[in-house]
This record gives structure tokens, C-alpha cells and sequence, in this order.
């Protein structure tokens, strides 16, 4: 079948990379939009019969997410052969379980609505949590940033390395760099009062003398991220980086930052920053998706990609 690639109107810069390395451009779509804000994509060429890739994260604002569904609706109803829904960073992942009484699990109804509107297959980056995958009833490609950022990680010629995860949900992530490094793992144990806001945090192993890095999926106001990094600076580390896959920067993130101990901040480009800091590094994940829907296509394995 032949390849047709589309991006959605906010991962477009991203979009665009994957293309590149996949040595194709982007196909020919647009989004009309009525005076009352309502939108209506639009598929500019055929695509009857054709693999389909929607690139597309489902970041704020919610028009996001309804932008994708319709396209896919399009693709579908314009007789696509396959279409796979590429999200690179996939919103709403935190609600996957209900929490307290009377709450959504939104990461379930999200996965319902993207079967509903046709996708045969999703392919996405650093779930919040691995298990999500099973919300949906079409094969997931979950693709691990552990490819992008463990040579960068190597780059930085560290002699005395020890990783960390910010919470104990993150441990897993962490315990996958530490074995791949062969280095020690600590934990920062958090627990919160309320969303975005961190009451209390304590560090559990030692720290003293190292040279930290903290590993996680999301930094969204940065406050656990800031946190983590005064406690562990406080217990005598040397000093702090973070890996973080999805750069979300909500609220007063950038400011956080800012005025925070952390050296460096490395991120993907699975969302688009709203401003640049001198702290925060970006590194693409378009060669990483670009690999993995050639792979897709040909029907060659995705695990292939990933750094054991």
C-alpha cells in the first residue's frame, strides 16, 4: 500500500522531521474553520487504499484530540487501506484509573473515541503508565525514549552517575536506566495534597557525591521536578539533570525552572515549547517515529529500535 503522511495543525514541527527522515513530504490536507470556531478537516488528495499515518499529540488545548478524531473519520470514510494514529504524546494518559469517587477514567474513553472514529492502530511514546495499553482493543506500537535520550545520556561523561525517579510511580523507568548503566537507582518519595502541588518529599538511598539524574515521562508545572532537585542537592548530590519525555510546562513551569538548582533540563519534541530556557534541551523523537513507521509498514519488528 502506499504511504501517505499527514500532521495535525500543532504537531506540525514535528510532523515535518518525521517526514524527513522517512524521506517523504507530508501529504496534503487542511482545517477549515467556521466563524464559531467549529472545525472540518480536509484530506486534499486520495487516499483510497493507502497506509494512512496521522501525526498528531493530543496535548491542551482539547481541539487537539477533536482534530485527530475527525481526521480520522475523513481517512476512513475517504476509503484509506490502514490507518494508524500517531501520537506522540498522549493526553489525558494521568486519568487512567479512578482516584477518588465520581471521576472519569479519561485515558479509557480517549482510547474508545480513537477506536471509534476508525484508527486500526495507534503508535505513541512513554505512556504515563505502560498498562494503558490495554484500554484499547487495535495494536499499540509504545515506542520508549530510552533510545533517544540514553546516547545523550552517554554524552555527558558523568564519573559519578546515579539515577532517580521523582516518585515511587516512576520507579520502574528508573530501575531501566540504572540497570543499563549499571549504576544505583534512588527514589523521591512524594506525596501530595492536592493536583500539581507536592505537600512533602523524602529521599530514599544516598546520594552523596553524585551526579543525579532524575528520569520521568511528563514535567507539567515542574514543582515535584524543582522539589526533587533542592532534596537531593540537600543530601549532598553533586548535581541534578532531568530526562523528561513530554515536555507539558504548564503554569508557572518556566519560572520554576528558572529559579530552580537543576543544571539542565533534556526533553522531547512530542510537545512544542511555549518559550525557550537556557536549562531545557531539546532532542527529536522524529527519527525515532520516522523508524518506526517505516518498520510499521513493511511489517519488520518495532522492538528492534529499542536500546536493552
Amino acid at each position: 500500500m502506499e504511504v501517505k503522511l499527514f500532521s495535525g495543525t500543532f504537531s506540525k514541527p514535528l510532523a515535518e522531521k518525521i517526514a524527513d527522515y522517512y524521506g517523504y513530504a507530508l501529504s496534503d490536507s487542511s482545517l477549515l474553520r467556521f466563524s464559531d470556531g467549529e472545525m472540518q478537516p480536509v484530506i486534499n488528495e486520495s487516499v483510497r487504499g493507502a497506509y494512512v499515518f496521522y501525526i498528531q499529540s493530543t496535548f491542551a488545548p482539547a481541539d487537539n484530540l477533536l482534530e485527530l478524531l475527525l481526521f480520522i473519520d475523513a481517512a476512513k470514510r475517504a476509503s484509506s487501506g490502514y490507518i494508524t494514529a500517531v501520537i506522540p504524546y498522549f493526553g489525558y494518559a494521568r486519568q487512567d484509573r479512578k482516584d477518588k469517587p465520581r471521576v472519569p477514567i479519561s485515558a479509557r474513553l480517549l482510547a474508545n473515541l480513537i477506536e471509534k472514529a476508525g484508527a486500526n492502530r495507534i503508535m505513541t511514546m512513554d505512556l504515563h503508565a505502560d498498562q494503558l495499553q490495554g484500554f484499547f482493543d487495535i495494536p499499540v506500537d509504545h515506542l520508549k525514549s530510552e533510545a533517544i535520550f540514553i546516547p545523550a545520556i552517554e554524552k555527558l561523561t558523568l564519573p559519578d552517575m546515579v539515577f532517580a525517579s521523582p516518585d515511587v510511580g516512576g520507579v520502574k523507568r528508573a530501575r531501566a536506566y540504572a540497570k543499563h548503566f549499571e549504576r544505583d537507582m534512588v527514589i523521591c518519595d512524594k506525596y501530595r495534597k492536592r493536583a500539581n502541588e507536592v505537600a512533602g518529599m523524602t529521599v530514599i538511598g544516598d546520594v552523596k557525591g553524585k551526579d543525579v539524574i532524575l528520569v520521568d515521562d511528563i514535567i507539567d508545572t515542574a514543582g515535584t521536578l524543582c522539589k526533587a532537585a533542592d532534596m537531593l542537592l540537600d543530601h549532598g548530590a553533586t548535581s541534578v539533570r532531568a530526562f523528561i519525555t513530554h515536555p507539558v510546562l504548564s503554569g508557572k513551569a518556566y519560572e520554576n525552572i528558572a529559579s530552580s538548582k537543576i543544571e539542565e533540563i533534556f526533553v522531547t519534541d512530542t510537545i512544542p515549547l511555549k518559550q525557550i530556557s537556557p536549562k531545557i534541551k531539546v532532542l527529536s523523537s522524529a527519527q525515532l517515529f520516522a523508524r518506526a513507521i517505516r518498520n510499521t509498514h513493511e511489517h519488520r519488528s518495532i522492538s528492534a529500535l529499542f536500546v536493552e
